[in-house]
């Protein structure tokens, strides 16, 4: 009998995510200079995932 494609283990699904966490959208704005020190960090603008 089959594993269920959602039992399996974390490090198979390799995925590439499509929504950041964030501190990970920060960084980007940052690289991008659309962010800097003090700025609100609720509110940031959609930024897409920056491939590695």
């Amino acid at each position: 009998m089959s594993q269920h494609r959602s039992l399996r283990a974390a490090s198979t699904l390799g995925a590439k995510r499509n929504v950041l966490k964030r501190f990970e959208r920060v960084e980007v704005l940052k690289k991008r200079g659309q962010w800097k020190e003090g700025d609100r960090i609720t509110g940031l603008r959609k930024t897409k995932a920056v491939a590695s």
